[in-house]
């Protein structure tokens, strides 16, 4: 029955339909009936026994995955009342493919209407799996929409269609797709515009966008994902693939956390940043293109809701080993490890971390527990405790095949430490700024934060507009913590200090070092023919070469994300300039610029500076 309201819907709105057919020159008839296949392409179809035979086989498979599965029952509350209020959009951080799964799991169980969630193509070509989750609720987009403008107006209508009925709750990705780096990937506003668009025009009195964080202690993706960044092509999704996928079955995934926040209202969010009237200008029917102040509000917006999924992510302390271990290659001895973890974990809670530390658990005891789970990225001796390689191959390898497997290993357990960046990000930011400014003078340290916020803008949620309230934050955590001092004119470190802003300058470091590589290949490898495309292997290979030669220890270099994150942070500073020749796309470096950034980096860079924070203690 909604399928068919949708296509009367659409096919009713005469002005998509005749702007189409004066465009292609094809009859109105003819580009109806692409709409109206373009929509059985599209649409889901919901059935409840299918749903119900879902719902059993996952329940089945979350038992044998995971310990536990950790919902807030007071946001589910929340969310109950949210739906009979308002037509709600569901917000869900994406790390998993398990993510979507357990929405669609949690919703039944706690019997609320089940969403119909934006999936991609990609499911769709899986037999027998892409139908059950067309009928479970799925409704199938393509990753690009490109110029066709037919499909962008039925996909558009479609999800407009669902919202002002109310049919179910919608559900979809912010960030777009899956962050193999388990870091909150910058938003896309497209989806976003549409959910608000019928509250812009009238349409709805309110929209509820309830931001939902999920994380894992374990991710099922974990090994695939590090492959990934280092060039391996991802799987292509098939049934027979998930089938050869049922040995994750016998593992242990630890538990497992859905953390479903506080409802944003479309309406308080707006207040006073939209004037709705300019949308009365025209007929409800005919698209708008947001105007610049609707695209930088939709921009904003979804900036702070992936800070709110940030900010309720439930965290398990192998983030803080993880953090830990990545900091001191060569290993550590447990005590060590104990005592620091420790120390990490009242430093993370003192800087608003939503931590799930077990109660009455001696810390040494909490960390082997940790250990035993994430087995196979260590290996653990004579009480000492080091990142390795343990399920490589047992034949003799190339020196470039064990640098593959180490990185591997070293990017595998970045994606934990990650999880908890957000926390630790601002503060971290001040103090490589101090580092970097080898001033006390506020203005020079802030300077320092403002170009070092900026140039990391592709590679961590930064709001746009925030950097003096990020400032501001950052002192006020370091002093809250005793680090600091912060005077009218001065920032100074205080006597007990040193550790805490030593190891917050430690947490960049392997994003300096990634960045000041790519710097490197602009200015001395890269030529004037190379494209866009051959960019990432190119660096890739660079990196490779500098760490056989022994002159870099940093893997994380290696990972494609933060490649394509500098490319995208130079092209932003002008320093590098994307030029069509033909149908390819090539760079044009400019190596002074390129050489300016690498130079300030290279001050902010924590391993040519270990000892500068014993030399400017303030006592």
């Amino acid at each position: 029955t909604f399928h068919v309201q949708c296509t009367r819907t659409f096919v009713n709105q005469k002005y998509y339909i005749t702007f189409v057919s004066s465009e292609s020159g094809d009859s109105t008839e003819c580009v109806a009936e692409e709409a109206s296949l373009i929509l059985d392409e599209m649409a889901h179809r919901l059935q409840l026994s299918t749903v119900r035979f879902f719902v059993f086989t996952l329940s089945k498979a979350f038992k044998r995955l995971f310990r536990s599965v950790c919902v807030n029952e007071e946001g589910i509350q929340r969310l109950q009342q949210a739906v009979q209020e308002h037509p709600v959009v569901l917000l869900p951080s994406h790390r998993s493919y398990m993510d979507f799964l357990m929405m669609s799991y949690l919703l039944y169980m706690y019997d609320l209407p089940l969403p119909v969630i934006a999936a991609g193509m990609d499911f769709m070509s899986m037999k027998f799996v892409g139908e059950m989750l067309r009928m479970s609720g799925a409704f199938f987009i393509r990753r690009s929409f490109g110029g066709d403008k037919l499909y962008w107006a039925v996909f558009s209508e479609y999800v407009k269609t669902m919202l002002r009925n109310g049919y179910a709750p919608i559900e979809f990705f912010l960030e777009g797709t899956r962050s193999r780096t388990c870091k909150s990937l910058t938003p896309k506003t497209g989806l976003l515009n549409i959910v608000m668009e019928p509250f812009f025009k009238g349409e709805l009195f309110d929209v509820n966008l309830v931001p939902v964080s999920i994380s894992y202690e374990r991710i099922l993706e974990e090994s695939l994902y590090a492959r990934e960044l280092l060039g391996i092509p991802k799987p292509k999704e098939s049934t027979s693939g998930l089938l050869k996928a049922r040995r994750v079955l016998s593992e242990d995934y630890g538990s497992m956390y859905v953390y479903f926040g506080h409802p944003v209202s479309v309406r308080s969010l707006t207040e006073g940043k939209i004037t709705r009237s300019q949308y009365n200008l025209l007929p409800r029917c005919i698209p708008q293109k947001p105007s610049a102040d609707t695209h930088e509000f939709l921009n904003d917006a979804a900036f702070r809701l992936v800070r709110i999924q940030e900010e309720n992510m439930v965290l398990k302390p192998w983030v803080l080993i993880a953090t830990l271990l990545l900091q001191n290659p060569d290993g550590m001895d447990l005590s060590s490890l104990a005592e620091q973890t420790d120390w990490l974990r009242h430093l993370a809670l003192a800087f608003g971390a939503y931590l799930d530390w077990p109660d009455h658990e001696a810390c040494s005891e909490v960390i082997s527990c940790s250990l035993a789970l994430h087995r196979h990225l260590l290996s653990v001796s004579a009480g000492h405790v080091q990142l390795s390689v343990t399920d490589a191959p047992q034949v003799e390898s190339t020196p470039e095949e064990a640098v593959f497997h180490q990185a591997v290993v070293v990017l595998s357990c970045a994606s934990y430490r990650n999880q908890i960046l957000h926390v630790f990000l601002r503060p971290a930011l001040l103090a490589v700024a101090m580092q970097s400014a080898n001033s006390n003078r506020k203005d020079d340290v802030y300077n320092c934060f403002n170009f070092l916020r900026n140039m990391f803008s592709n590679e961590f949620i930064l709001c746009p507009g925030d950097s003096v309230q990020d400032f501001e934050e950052a002192c006020y955590l370091l002093m809250k913590r005793g680090v600091l001092q912060v005077l009218e004119h001065e920032i100074v470190m205080s006597a007990s200090g040193h550790s805490t802003l030593a190891f917050l300058s430690s947490v960049l470091d392997p994003f300096l070092q990634g960045y000041q590589v790519v710097s490197r290949y602009l200015c001395e490898e890269t030529n004037e023919n190379l494209t866009e495309k051959e960019f990432i292997p190119a660096v890739r290979n660079f990196a490779l070469k500098l760490i056989l030669a022994g002159r870099l220890k940093c893997y994380e270099a290696l990972s494609s994300d933060l490649q394509k994150n500098a490319l995208a942070a130079f092209l932003r500073l002008k320093a590098v300039r994307k030029v069509k020749v033909g149908d390819q796309v090539t760079l044009k470096v400019n190596k002074i610029a390129v050489n300016s950034l690498e130079d300030t980096l290279g001050k902010s860079d924590v391993t040519s500076h270990q000892n500068s924070w014993c030399s400017r203690l303030v006592l």
